[in-house]
């Protein structure tokens, strides 16, 4: 069985691996690569549960007003009949999991991130495989399904929408939150005067574009910084240098970006843990 929707940008390949899509129990798995950034344009699949997995990038995901970023060890999930927006960044491969059953940890959700775990990955990766055996994939489908835990979405995240310009501004930055294009080109894109757009993002998100843009910034590094050195998060979110980059993530939230990645790799470890911004722990 295909799954054809729209999407905006073609990619490379794209690999169909089905296993009884038919039953109830069955999993199909769609494998892109792209050389080229990556977008599955606003669409809805009426017929099946689908799940974004990128294991070497990070995701931008919409759901009505939200959008979020989708690290490695997360996946975006979204309920059949439920419009959404996924994009994905140049050279990545992107696995889109279909499903006719809902994850039991994930009923009551429309759409949002789950963790995925290191043994429900490699299956996925397992289920691409051209010699693998049809008859584990059930199996394999179950464990993949217990593996997937819903995140809390940060209260902080922006709710994207809206009729003025900021907000055009603002999902393009989302879908590529390394883009570097300053203020006043932006304002010239949109022929609008530089003060027009200033009043438009103070209006609509009650800041200036930069300390947006910053915010957005640094909320899509959270998701990086697990697998990604700083150096690399750096660069792929749009700063210059790494100082730089530590600076403004220090400012926001208190701590560094290494020990950011540290308390993530923590909490995701069975037992206690503490997750970055939870508690009053400073390095």
């Amino acid at each position: 069985m295909t799954v054809t929707d729209p999407i905006t940008a073609d990619p490379v390949s794209c690999d169909e691996f089905g296993y009884g899509l038919g039953h109830p129990d069955g999993i199909l798995v769609l494998r892109y690569r792209s050389v080229t950034r990556l977008a599955f344009g606003e669409n809805r699949q009426d017929f099946l549960h689908q799940l974004y997995w990128s294991p070497d990038g990070l995701l931008s995901a919409r759901h009505g007003r939200h959008t979020t970023f989708v690290g490695p060890d997360e996946v975006f999930w979204v309920h059949r009949a439920v419009t959404h927006e996924v994009h994905a960044a140049d050279r990545q491969s992107v696995y889109r999991i279909c499903l006719r059953e809902v994850p039991a940890a994930l009923d009551g959700l429309r759409a949002g991130v789950a963790a995925i775990d290191a043994e429900a990955a490699r299956l996925v990766l397992a289920l691409t495989d051209r010699g693998y055996d049809e008859h584990d994939a059930p199996e394999a489908r179950s464990r993949i399904m217990a593996g997937l835990v819903p995140r809390p979405q940060p209260a902080d995240d922006r709710q994207t929408g809206g009729p003025g310009v900021a907000v055009t501004v603002a999902s393009a930055l989302a879908h590529d939150p390394g883009d570097t294009t300053g203020l006043a080109e932006w304002a010239d894109r949109l022929h609008v005067s530089v003060k027009t757009l200033q009043r438009d993002f103070a209006r609509e998100f009650g800041m200036s574009y930069s300390q947006w843009r910053t915010r957005l910034r640094l909320r899509a590094s959270l998701a990086l910084l697990e697998t990604r050195p700083v150096g690399e998060v750096a660069r792929r979110i749009g700063y210059a240098s790494p100082s730089a980059f530590i600076y403004a993530f220090a400012r926001e939230y208190g701590y560094t970006p290494g020990r950011a990645a540290a308390m993530r790799r923590t909490a995701d470890a069975p037992g206690p843990s503490s997750r970055p911004g939870q508690g009053s722990a400073r390095p």
